[in-house]
């Protein structure tokens, strides 16, 4: 199944559009000529599509919406396969007995008839969709590369279905050829983080929501109900998308209450503003240049613009942040976006931030300029919790959904924001059908990067004690019942920054989420590299 290409009105429109402006254009210019997405909502296990089965049949339909379809198979050079959960940890989190494709670029690659020179396996990271299409790009206007298919997938939900069945499964893949495996990536935790259950998102994002909290002086359940305001617009989108995985309208109140069904995961976050990432999605999308396009015969109404494109990553440990409820890295990176595509964000019409986490969205929003409840919406496709979180490749998604949006009224400029990580790595894209003027050219992000890597940290001591105030913090949760409490914290006589946890027992955990914990004063000792905060 894949969306629509809009009318043929539209289609004449943005054709007549590029022929108005074709003498602006060049060869060299890189455009986006497909789009496709799979969602797999098969029951039986055994006859579900495994990871890189799903992200074939979304391969196939960005290539069927080319208008040329299959045959563009044999002219892709360059095919890129977003890693999927299963490969994205030094130890599996989402293990399977099942197997694994061993090359994943060529098992996709052999389900579509491509045999591709470039065979990439790219790296971890929701901001790795866009900074894929900014790489491409860049390499097709320099003619490194001629056709590119981009595509990812996760199938979670089957695995899950399979072990909970006892049914065993058969994904191992062995297809030959090379394989460019770009690994994890970044290292986005310390030992010492990680020592104090600073491990998943999960943990990190509430550290955020709760530092967002405080910024904006708000109680719990002030808090707890803007949270609400603000993703139950994303729910109405979620339930018109015929992708979606999760696409049931909430109104803010049944987003806000904590109830058995919508249990604390980690505080501040109950379960229904967590992305949630048991899917079995796939999305595509094909790029090449304006003049391999021409010779190909793909129809210009199909041909949308990258206008604009930039990257650049926080100081990647938490403990390093300037503060915990910004994004200098999502200041800087949008800004040269804008710049590139001579745009600012009054210009955009179609908007997608992406939305793992409520303070992910807001921190987005600040960064941007943006009102939480700006009219134009703040998603495309429903956002993580409620269309689905596909593991690294969402954003792949928020584009496949942009492009038919965009050919239907060529006028309209699309901006998608991609966040990997803890708001870690963070990449940016403004689209739009109406054709550049003149040639495309990026600028390097290392002087943006440089910036930020400069910025002043707090400086940290990994053995804090003494009187200290609270940072942020979060407590987690197992299934019913709160285990655990993280403090983000200062020490009053040094302002040095430290992480501790708090006793585990649950009369301490409740009072942590029933009173302002944001407004407590303690003490924080450090005993065998593990430290401990205790409030007054």
């Amino acid at each position: 199944m894949e969306l629509g290409w809009g009318s043929s009105l539209a289609q004449e429109s943005t054709s007549m559009l590029i022929v108005r402006e074709g003498s602006h254009l060049l060869d060299s210019t890189p455009i986006l000529v497909g789009s496709g997405q799979f969602t797999d909502r098969q029951t039986n296990p055994e006859l579900a599509h495994s990871p890189m089965g799903i992200a074939a049949e979304a391969a196939k339909a960005a290539l069927a919406d080319t208008g040329i379809g299959h045959e563009l198979a044999a002219e892709i050079d360059t095919l890129a396969v977003v890693r999927i959960f299963q490969d994205s940890y030094e130890k599996p989190r989402v293990a399977t007995s099942f197997g694994r494709a061993e090359n994943p670029p060529r098992a996709v690659a052999r389900r579509i008839g491509a045999n591709p020179t470039n065979a990439i396996y790219a790296n971890v990271g929701g901001n790795t969709p866009q900074k894929l299409i900014n790489e491409m790009a860049e390499r097709i206007s320099s003619c490194d590369v001629s056709v590119v298919l981009l595509t990812g997938s996760e199938a979670i939900r089957t695995a899950q279905l399979a072990r909970r069945n006892n049914i065993e499964l058969n994904w191992q893949e062995e297809d030959a050829g090379s394989q460019e495996d770009r690994g994890l990536g970044e290292a986005l935790a310390n030992a010492h983080e990680r020592a104090h259950g600073l491990i998943a998102p999960i943990q990190a994002y509430p550290l955020f929501e709760n530092a967002i909290r405080k910024d904006k002086g708000r109680s719990v359940d002030e808090h707890l109900l803007a949270m609400g305001e603000l993703f139950a617009p994303f729910t109405d989108v979620a339930s018109n998308n015929p992708f979606s995985f999760y696409g049931t309208r909430r109104s803010a109140t049944e987003l806000a209450n904590v109830t058995k069904e919508n249990r604390f995961i980690c505080f501040p976050y109950p379960k229904f503003m967590n992305s949630r990432d048991a899917v079995n999605q796939g999305a595509a999308v094909v790029m090449t240049s304006v003049g391999k396009a021409k010779q190909l015969g793909i129809d210009p109404s199909k041909w949308v613009f990258l206008h604009g494109c930039s990257e650049a990553n926080e100081k990647l440990l938490i403990s390093d942040r300037v503060n915990l409820h910004s994004s200098p890295a999502i200041v800087a990176n949008s800004q040269q976006a804008f710049a590139m595509a001579n745009k600012t964000i009054e210009d955009i019409d179609l908007i997608d931030i992406y939305s793992c986490f409520p303070s992910a969205v807001e921190v987005a929003c600040d960064a941007l300029g943006l009102s939480y409840s700006d009219p134009r919406g703040l998603t495309l496709t429903g956002g993580l919790p409620f269309f689905g979180g596909p593991g690294n490749n969402y954003s792949m998604h928020a584009i496949a959904t942009a492009i038919p949006l965009l050919r239907d009224d060529p006028q309209q400029y699309a901006l998608i924001t991609a966040n990997g990580g803890r708001l870690s790595k963070h990449a940016t894209g403004i689209y739009s059908a109406t054709p550049l003027r003149g040639e495309w050219q990026r600028e390097s992000n290392a002087k943006i990067q440089a910036q930020i890597n400069a910025m002043p940290s707090p400086e940290f001591t990994e053995a804090p004690s003494g009187v200290a105030k609270i940072e942020t913090y979060t407590v987690c949760f197992d299934k019913t019942n709160p285990v655990s409490g993280i403090v983000i914290g200062r020490l009053l006589e040094t302002d040095q920054r430290f992480i501790a946890n708090t006793a585990s027992d649950e009369s301490t955990l409740r009072k942590m989420m029933q009173d302002d914990f944001l407004a407590s004063n303690g003490t924080v000792v450090s005993s065998g590299g593990l430290n401990t905060f205790t409030a007054a």
